[in-house]
């Protein structure tokens, strides 16, 4: 498929999907949704660690409220779960670690695309920013799902009703992403990140994915048996057996993945 909002890249096991609207902050519209839905899934396929990152000086700054196909008379119901909702689920579901390096501004719907990635890294200067009832609409793109889960009840509705811009230091703080990293240092940061998922055990990740998201909607005892079930598939893993000689040998592992 040949991509127009967006690049896609892979070597050495690492896919990084680039936004590439930074005339326009990296909006989203109806190609693009459809584009990164599309993109996250050949990624899950032919890579062991997936990065999204924007280009230009924005990560992504939501809606394109000028695009003619979701414009303001759209119907936003139809848009959401059609176009959204399928992007979101290819990010959310894909079965490789996902990185979302935050490279500037993550507004609207760019910030909760970017909490939907398993980790979050953002360098200094960026910001989240929960601009919905900015114009009289609530959080969407997961908003309300992911930012209760990650900096609790009380800071999620602040962040919903005052609609101010977050910090990558207050994001930090708070637990909504993984760590923050001073410009300069961001890019070296982000990608020697992601070449370490690339090459670490694909399946346990996967693993843990299943295990920490599950764990909200279990009893200690269902978790415990989780992990148990899932601890069986990794130890009979070959991924496993490699591990456990690397550290015997005293050396790095060297992971097949799935």
């Amino acid at each position: 498929m040949k991509y127009e909002t967006l690049k896609l890249d892979i070597a050495d096991g690492l896919a990084v999907l680039t936004l590439n609207r930074p005339d326009k902050m990296n909006a989203l519209t109806t190609q693009m949704r459809a584009e990164i839905g599309y993109a996250v899934d050949v990624a899950g396929k032919e890579a062991r660690a997936l990065v999204l990152t924007g280009s230009g000086r924005a990560f992504c700054t939501g809606q394109d409220l000028g695009d003619g196909a979701t414009g303001a008379k759209v119907d936003l119901e139809r848009t959401l779960r059609d176009e959204y909702v399928p992007m979101l689920n290819a990010i959310y579901d894909c079965p490789i670690p996902t990185l979302a390096a935050v490279n500037g501004p993550a507004a609207g719907a760019g910030a909760n695309l970017a909490l939907a990635a398993d980790v979050v890294i953002a360098t200094e200067s960026a910001y989240f920013l929960q601009a919905f009832t900015r114009i009289g609409l609530i959080p969407d793109a997961g908003g309300t799902w992911f930012l209760p889960r990650q900096i609790g009840l009380a800071k999620a509705m602040g962040a919903a009703l005052f609609a101010e811009k977050i910090s990558a230091k207050q994001a930090d703080d708070w637990g909504m992403i993984w760590a923050h990293v001073a410009d300069d240092a961001f890019e070296a940061h982000w990608k020697a990140r992601a070449l370490q998922l690339a090459e670490g055990p694909t399946a346990a990740y996967l693993a843990v994915k299943q295990a920490m998201r599950g764990s909200f909607d279990a009893t200690l005892q269902d978790q415990l048996m989780t992990e148990a079930k899932l601890q069986g598939a990794c130890g009979r893993s070959r991924d496993f057996q490699e591990g456990v000689v690397a550290f015997l040998e005293k050396r790095p592992a060297r992971f097949e993945g799935r």
